[in-house]
């Protein structure tokens, strides 16, 4: 537990918040939270971009998110060990600010945590997962100080944040203004629903629910917008780490003449059908896979990549459904020709696979964004409008590494579990045969 918010907690005169939540859900039944949040399975969007566009059943993104100003007054006469904001609410249920002025176990920093409001009140067995951004804000919005995290609240640790969030000697360089601290905190409510399936696959290899292990559309569009600014890169890495390890797999495996040849007779002298069958696999086995891969809990980028993988699986579904989706996708850009397409629950391979192995192995991936990971201290809010045409350059970027990440992890999956097996059990049925008859032949001798 990163810290405990203690019971003298010290409001008073010191402290007045403003909260922003957009859209909060009322009450704080924890039935809301056994409710589900689904990708739809209707007719995919055929607009450019597709980061808020979860239509399931359930709450959308924008409305489990919010925001909260705290303004501690006379900051420089506190003398308690703790404060605590009042609780405020966002997807339902109530939060608090605890800041630990000369720090929580740590000396020379500023302590943040994000609470859980009433968490000994609470049911057993409950459970809240929150993306969340706290902020100190300075007189110089660029030199504002943010940390961002992922987080599972649940009772044995109901209170998340930063032990050295920042040096006590730094606090005063443009974060005090008229004795007055001011923290800013960005909360995004995760279904926990979809939580509780990631851990139910991942501890216990169960599925309890229905679609719950599809790519998903989590973040506020606003809130996300900043997180790009500041994780694309990171993200970027994700996903180029994750195709050069593919296709330096598969680049193998072609480069090994031997090997490759006798692949290629195999495919080659099995009959039509049998390919055909081969060459597609259930869209849950495949989506299952992906989100074991790429969710990783506590980290930030994780939501990104499971947004941007929602958005590649909503273009590979337009694509599937209409050119005119594609179209629009690609801009004024022509994409690259698709590798899997959808039909019904299913993904399909496109082409004969010997074509499509060496397009995987030897085709040049999106571009990396240029610019460089951004300064989260010193550069992550000016103040200004973010501009539209870098937000569009972005999102498209993402939805272009999400559908191509998609795609190449489809193929890979067809190709590994589906055809290699069968080429291995076709090549060690062989080898059964030719040392049966390397047998039948030395007893005759």
């Amino acid at each position: 537990m990163a810290g405990v918010a203690g019971e003298d907690c010290g409001v008073g005169g010191y402290s007045e918040g403003i909260s922003t939540g957009q859209h909060c859900l009322s009450g704080e039944a924890s039935a809301e939270w056994k409710s589900s949040e689904q990708v739809e399975n209707g007719t995919p969007s055929t607009s450019l971009l597709y980061w808020d566009s979860d239509n399931g059943d359930g709450p959308k993104p924008s409305e489990l998110y919010g925001e909260y100003t705290w303004k501690i007054e006379k900051f420089s006469q506190i003398n308690k060990r703790e404060l605590c904001s009042n609780a405020f609410e966002v997807g339902g249920y109530k939060w608090y600010i605890i800041i630990y002025p000369q720090g929580c176990d740590v000396c020379n920093h500023l302590s943040l945590f994000l609470c859980v409001a009433n968490h000994d009140k609470l049911l057993p067995g409950w459970s809240r997962f929150a993306q969340f951004t706290i902020a100190v804000v300075n007189k110089d919005p660029k030199k504002s100080k943010y940390s961002d995290t992922l987080h599972r609240f649940w009772e044995k640790e109901h209170d998340w944040g930063w032990k050295k969030f920042m040096e006590l000697s730094k606090v005063y360089d443009g974060f005090i203004e008229s004795d007055t601290l001011i923290i800013k905190a960005q909360v995004q409510v995760i279904s926990i629903r979809r939580f509780l399936a990631w851990s139910c696959f991942l501890i216990l290899k169960l599925w309890p629910w229905e679609k719950a292990d599809y790519p998903f559309c989590c973040l506020d569009r606003q809130y996300r917008r900043e997180l790009v600014r500041v994780y694309l890169t990171n993200v970027e890495q994700i996903y180029c780490r994750f195709l050069d390890d593919r296709r330096s797999n598969l680049g193998k495996f072609i480069q090994d003449k031997a090997k490759w040849s006798s692949f290629c007779a195999f495919w080659l002298g099995i009959d039509q059908n049998s390919r055909h069958q081969m060459s597609r696999e259930k869209k849950d086995v495949i989506l299952k896979v992906v989100v074991k891969h790429f969710f990783i809990e506590k980290e930030v980028t994780s939501t990104l990549v499971m947004d941007s993988l929602y958005s590649g699986l909503k273009a590979i579904e337009g694509q599937s459904k209409s050119k005119q989706a594609r179209s629009k996708l690609s801009d004024a850009e022509e994409m690259p020709a698709p590798i899997v397409c959808m039909e019904k629950d299913m993904f399909v391979l496109v082409d004969d696979v010997l074509l499509l192995l060496e397009r995987a192995a030897l085709e040049p991936l999106p571009p990396k964004d240029e610019k460089g990971p951004q300064n989260q201290t010193k550069e992550r809010n000016s103040g200004e409008d973010f501009n539209k045409d870098s937000i569009e350059r972005d999102e498209r970027c993402l939805t272009e590494l999400g559908h191509r990440t998609v795609e190449i992890f489809a193929l890979a999956h067809i190709f590994s579990n589906k055809i290699q097996v069968a080429y291995q059990e076709a090549v060690a049925l062989q080898r059964q045969e030719e040392a049966a008859l390397l047998a039948e032949s030395e007893q005759k001798t």
